[in-house]
């Protein structure tokens, strides 16, 4: 007998799968990792996929949620492209992606390179900045709202106190802003989140590219950016498709307890005017073409970016 493994490889190009495999997994672990993997398929199947589909069934019916459903056809999905509405929903949603994205992964990588400093309290400023993550939405629009009231808000009271009432102004209210005033709430609310992200990626990094690079002469600036930043690539990559995929599908709280898509939908974004449509004017079969636009929206732009990390040679 030798040490050599009964089993022999298959040869190359051909799969191993046949007879022989089915039988190894009845005969293994197969049948119990099956039985533990059957309950969570189960849920799945019943909370996720099937209800999508009978979204999508739904999506081509005309619904108001009582009176039976009556085919549409594509008309559901022929009216959006005629809704000014929905068009300026999802422009809101394409500015609110581009703020948040890029103000989340500059600020949010600055803190983190703040907080990897050796500063007295470096602990409780690590804390204090992730506070906001851990607030619902809800909590934080009505604290913000409460801010940025044009009458009694913290924010127009210190620029005030400051001597700067010429920029006081209805955040809210004034349609030129206050879609960029919602961003800033969001950029904060999360901003701790992606400095922690950004503060694991840097204590990665050895130290010894540091002092080499400080031993050649470089500047700090030089050091960010010829080592850091370079090294961080995989992280900013990360950071974006999560801040990307939450700006589209996760911008709802905010919006309709801050403006409800007002003044007169300056801040409407598609997933305001999903629930108008559904609950409101009693278009469910409209508001799930809305929903699934949406859908293939986000994952073919997700595709294309996964796309790039590959090419880019990043494994994830």
């Amino acid at each position: 007998m030798t040490g050599r493994s009964e089993v022999n490889a298959a040869p190359p190009g051909r799969s191993v799968a046949g007879p022989g495999a089915f039988r190894r997994f009845g005969s293994g672990d197969g049948p119990v990792a099956l039985l533990m993997i059957v309950p969570a398929a189960i849920l799945f199947g019943l909370f996720i996929f099937w209800p999508f589909l009978r979204g999508l069934l739904l999506s081509f019916h005309h619904w108001d949620g009582f009176s039976p459903p009556t085919w549409a056809g594509l008309a559901n999905y022929a009216r959006l492209f005629g809704d000014g509405i929905f068009r300026g929903a999802l422009g809101n949603n394409l500015i609110f992606v581009v703020g948040v994205v890029i103000f989340k992964n500059v600020l949010g990588l600055a803190v983190a390179l703040l907080l990897n400093q050796a500063i007295r309290g470096r602990s409780f400023f690590r804390a204090a900045t992730f506070v906001p993550v851990t607030l619902s939405f809800v909590a934080v629009g009505l604290l913000w709202a409460w801010i940025y009231n044009p009458v009694f808000g913290l924010l127009n009271a210190a620029l005030d106190l400051v001597g700067l009432e010429a920029l006081t102004r209805s955040w809210l209210g004034d349609a030129s802003i206050a879609l960029y005033a919602i961003i800033a709430v969001d950029v904060w609310k999360w901003l701790g989140f992606h400095a922690v992200i950004y503060l694991a990626g840097l204590q990665t990094i050895p130290t010894e590219l540091y002092e080499s690079a400080t031993m050649d002469g470089t500047s700090a600036l030089q050091r960010f950016w010829h080592v850091t930043l370079p090294l961080l690539t995989p992280i900013v990559f990360i950071n974006t498709i999560l801040i990307f995929s939450g700006a589209f599908v996760r911008n709802f709280d905010l919006v309709y307890v801050m403006t409800r898509g007002g003044p007169n939908h300056a801040t409407e974004v598609v997933l305001t005017d999903m629930v108008r449509e559904a609950f409101l004017n009693g278009a469910m079969g409209y508001a799930s073409a809305m929903g699934y636009v949406l859908f293939l929206i986000v994952g073919l732009l997700s595709v294309a970016m996964v796309g790039l990390m590959r090419r880019r040679s990043y494994a994830f």
